[in-house]
């Protein structure tokens, strides 16, 4: 059975396909569009999977969708009635729900037959896209974001194929508007910019948690889970606006003039950073972990269970991840490596798949290579077309068939202070590259970060560098030995080994880690080890292969970002091309 899940008219338009319950690709609209966290409908990203797997539209049995339009509807009522103004325009987003069968087809063509639609609230979504391809056969599970079907979080427990949902919150408190408000606050304005909060954070003090501890309630006020102070806060009012049509999302304001008077003007976007903003993003964030971990202590108590799965764009404050061992009885932990609402196409999949424990699970995500891949034939295709630009800017192509000649030399590259970009297999699925749409670079030198930033990351100079370690090594430079390998894990470096990796070490002594292991991509991880053999280090400094820009997918645009920046070497498939020195 071919079930195809989708997440669309919101933030990070996605598609997935599943065979059978196992996952066959997945992908985010962004990469074909080239526009942020693109929202609309993720036509592109259907046509890819669906090319993935070798099917035609007329194969397609279920179209699973990361909407109910009839959960919690008389709550959306009541809303309806205070604000009918944002009423009109979530009207308008569900009229394109209610003719999703028409979209489809009329994005895949003539050949689209009468498949069946499933509709998954969206929470339910977010947890069966964490637990249904997770290791585990129980787990407790937490859900948490901004906003999805009049809900903003969701817990309960899963076991074998079934789901059992123990509570949510609903509209209008959320931990997600929450930090996007504050984030908005902060100065940086655009979807998707919380993480850049989080790695300012590190740089001040909670000085104002007990203001933060106003604006959002948590158990130990006797607030059951979590509950905001609407005074703080627009979104329940009609003035919050929020487009999701299509292009890049834009949300209006989150944050009130309430939150102004108490905490003092917000700062501009062409503002400096000053110190009272490096302590209000403390404040926010610490905030955010006492909630987040007393909730998920509660959730251990009650489940009984030791092993968890969490979903939802919260799920990538990484920074709150790594403290739920020491803060928590949880002893593993699985979040997926599109934990936003992307990975809702997995989960309304999934989902669709095991209703009612039909069938039993088989399938794990060990690795988040789901995306598009291409050969050295249609490599050497773009190189030809770029011949004259690459000579013009002075740079030698070579191909090196042999596996071992082409690690040596990129390793060598590295650790000799030059950037590499490596452009090789699959593409990554979720916002974070992971080893297949990366930059390299190596971690011993302290000034690495600079030269990124300047030559051509171009971001603000305060965010952190990630390190890819082997998964073994783990423990050896890290205070925690749970693996990592979607990067949504931070960990405390330990102190000895802080000199060894100062370039992804940040001002907290923590690392955003990735842990390689050799099963997930034994390319990458042959990488880091011949790194290791040269330079005793097994860590590579790893960022995103962009430059202000989605994640590149096509063998085109990872040259073009290439010739366009400084990078002194491009890894792509088996083709090596270097800048003259």
């Amino acid at each position: 059975m071919l079930i195809v899940g989708i997440n669309a008219y919101h933030g990070d338009a996605s598609a997935a396909a599943i065979v059978d319950g196992r996952l066959i690709a997945a992908a985010e609209e962004e990469r074909f569009t080239r526009v942020k966290h693109a929202a609309g409908f993720p036509v592109h990203a259907l046509r890819y999977v669906l090319d993935a797997v070798g099917a035609s539209p007329s194969e397609i049995d279920v179209v699973a969708v990361a909407r109910d339009p009839w959960a919690r509807l008389m709550r959306k009522a009541w809303y309806a009635l205070r604000m009918p103004a944002r009423a009109a325009g979530r009207i308008g987003v569900q009229g394109h729900f209610a003719a999703i069968g028409a979209e489809i087809a009329r994005a895949l063509g003539a050949g689209a037959k009468n498949f069946e639609v499933v509709r998954v609230e969206h929470h339910l979504a977010h947890l069966a896209s964490s637990f249904l391809v997770s290791p585990f056969e129980e787990a407790a599970l937490f859900s948490i974001d901004g906003l999805g079907d009049f809900a903003s979080a969701m817990w309960g427990v899963g076991r074998g194929s079934r789901i059992e949902p123990w509570g949510a919150v609903a509209f209008p408190h959320s931990l997600g508007i929450y930090y996007t408000a504050l984030t908005q606050y902060l100065g940086f304005p655009r979807y998707g910019d919380e993480y850049k909060v989080m790695g300012l954070a590190s740089y001040g003090e909670p000085e104002m948690l007990d203001e933060f501890r106003r604006i959002v309630l948590g158990p130990e006020a006797g607030r059951g889970s979590f509950a905001l102070d609407t005074d703080y806060f627009l979104h329940h009012r009609s003035t919050a606006a929020m487009t999701w049509d299509g292009g890049e999302p834009v949300i209006g304001r989150l944050y009130s003039n309430r939150l102004v008077e108490r905490l003092g003007a917000p700062r501009d976007a062409s503002e400096q950073i000053e110190k009272r903003h490096h302590a209000i993003a403390a404040s926010m964030q610490r905030r955010l972990e006492e909630v987040v971990l007393e909730n998920l202590r509660r959730l251990q108590r009650t489940s009984g269970m030791r092993t968890l799965c969490l979903a939802g764009g919260v799920a990538f404050n990484c920074v709150t991840n790594g403290k739920i061992f020491e803060a928590t009885g949880f002893e593993r932990v699985y979040i997926q490596s599109a934990a936003g609402d992307a990975g809702l196409a997995i989960g309304a999949a999934m989902e669709a798949w095991h209703r009612n424990g039909s069938h039993r699970r088989d399938f794990v995500m060990e690795h988040a290579y789901w995306g598009a891949e291409y050969s050295d034939a249609e490599i050497a295709v773009v190189l030809a077309a770029a011949a004259g630009e690459i000579e013009r800017q002075g740079c030698i192509i070579r191909k090196i068939d042999a596996r071992p000649e082409l690690l040596n030399l990129v390793a060598r590259t590295i650790a000799s202070g030059h950037v590499v970009g490596w452009f090789q297999g699959r593409m990554e699925w979720g916002p974070r590259a992971l080893g297949n749409r990366s930059i390299l670079a190596d971690p011993r030198r302290p000034e690495m970060r600079e030269i990124l930033n300047s030559k051509i990351k171009r971001r603000e100079a305060f965010r952190p560098f990630a390190p890819s370690i082997l998964e073994d090594r783990t423990s050896e430079y890290f205070t925690q030995p749970h693996p990592s390998p979607f990067m949504l894990m931070a960990y405390s470096v330990r102190p000895e080994k802080r000199a060894l990796i100062p370039a992804t070490t940040h001002v907290d002594g923590s690392g955003r880690l990735q842990t390689v292991s050799e099963r997930q991509n034994p390319l990458y991880y042959q990488l880091i080890c011949e790194f290791e053999r040269q330079t005793g280090v097994p860590v590579l400094l790893n960022t995103s292969f962009n430059e202000n820009e989605p994640v590149v997918q096509m063998p085109g645009e990872a040259l073009d970002c290439f010739l366009r920046t400084r990078m002194d070497m491009l890894a792509i498939g088996s083709y090596i091309i270097t800048r003259a020195v």
